[in-house]
């Protein structure tokens, strides 16, 4: 099953993520996120904000 951002839709080239994807948990689930939303939602994350936030 190919891995797909959380935010965007964008899918990883492999079965993995690759290591420049973020990955946080929220509520139990874990979410992945794309380098470029990882770069545009930074700040969010550092504060621990829920995607909902963004």
């Amino acid at each position: 099953m190919p891995v797909t951002c959380d935010f965007c839709g964008s899918f990883a080239p492999d079965e993995l993520a690759p290591l420049t994807w973020s990955t946080s948990v929220e509520r139990g689930r874990t979410r992945r996120f794309c380098e470029d939303c990882s770069r545009q939602h930074l700040r969010s994350m550092e504060s621990k904000l829920d995607t909902e936030w963004w």
